[in-house]
């Protein structure tokens, strides 16, 4: 059976009431659900939250004006990829201008045609896609198939920016595969290069969807554990841990793979930025290995010992 889709969000920000009621109206043919703000600030929040696959976004509101929630928003990494679509009573060229020049696709006029404005929406939509679609091949690993330290680097800035808004947990862990080089120094590059590949599977099959897996760089991966607290994130990745080294390796079935983790979360990196939250979870992926190796260790909190954790549990 095909997984169903939700249909594209479409977010209106636009202070009359009459134009949210026309473009709820007039756009349910195109299979998109219409969400309404009627003023910059709630727009720009909502666009935080719900990420729509475009923005109508009017430029004459009171308090914030749309060219300043347009500049918000391309400014912002987790919506400056969202298409705007300016809607403006003014046909004025320097608006047009500098609507373009803060980042918007498009510019229509009102009083507007809905059969016009329905096109433009869906142009916009399919150019998004596709610029979406070769920004995403550029940024896919060709070894395991997982996203690469480019887009790690984008979508991390993006996620903890949306974290601080919404208030909600977030963890990053840095991973390391344990003697790596002795692997490829013993069994060869193609073995090393399936270990890669397998650990990529096994990050895919048993993390969640909304976590991200990226290869970092060699035979490290970084992970972005969305809605997750640090202990939390510690059990998945003690999960992880535990399944990899119960792999049987073809090349080298007498021989297991290992990997240490380390643990960044939102109650204990060293800053608020995205290079102190890596900065974190690499020193302690350092504490991990330094310990041994085949081990979780969690910024701030120490050593996971899932053992102890479940007799306390027990004894509870």
């Amino acid at each position: 059976m095909a997984e169903q889709r939700d249909n594209p969000k479409l977010l209106l920000i636009d202070d009359s009431q009459d134009i949210h009621m026309l473009i709820r109206q007039r756009m349910r043919s195109e299979g998109v659900d219409v969400m309404s703000a009627e003023n910059g600030v709630d727009g720009l929040r909502m666009a935080g939250e719900i990420l729509p696959a475009i923005i109508l976004l009017d430029l004459s509101m009171p308090v914030m004006d749309g060219f300043e929630v347009l500049r918000a928003l391309k400014d912002d990494p987790a919506t400056s990829h969202i298409p705007v679509i300016v809607v403006s009573g003014r046909d004025d060229a320097e608006d047009k201008v500098q609507g373009f020049d803060l980042g918007a696709i498009d510019y229509v006029c009102k009083p507007f045609d809905m059969t016009e404005l329905r096109a433009r929406v869906r142009s916009a939509m399919r150019i998004a896609e596709l610029m979406q679609l070769l920004s995403q091949r550029a940024q896919i690993d060709g070894l395991t198939s997982l996203w690469n330290r480019a887009y790690f680097d984008e979508r991390f800035e993006a996620e903890l920016s949306s974290a601080r808004r919404s208030k909600s947990p977030l963890a990053l862990a840095m991973c390391d595969v344990d003697h790596f080089k002795s692997l490829n120094d013993t069994h060869g590059h193609p073995a090393g290069d399936a270990v890669l590949q397998g650990f990529g599977r096994l990050l895919v099959d048993t993390l969640r969807r909304d976590d991200v897996a990226c290869r970092y760089g060699g035979e490290e991966f970084a992970i972005i554990l969305r809605n997750t607290d640090a202990e939390a994130a510690a059990t998945v990745l003690d999960r992880i841990r535990r399944k990899l080294a119960q792999i049987v390796w073809p090349r080298h079935p007498e021989r297991a793979v290992t990997a240490s983790f380390g643990v960044a979360h939102l109650g204990n990196p060293p800053g608020q930025e995205a290079a102190a939250w890596v900065e974190a979870a690499d020193k302690a992926l350092y504490q991990a290995k330094t310990l041994g190796r085949n081990r979780v260790f969690v910024s701030g909190v120490g050593l996971y010992n899932p053992s102890a954790a479940e007799a306390a549990k027990a004894a509870s």
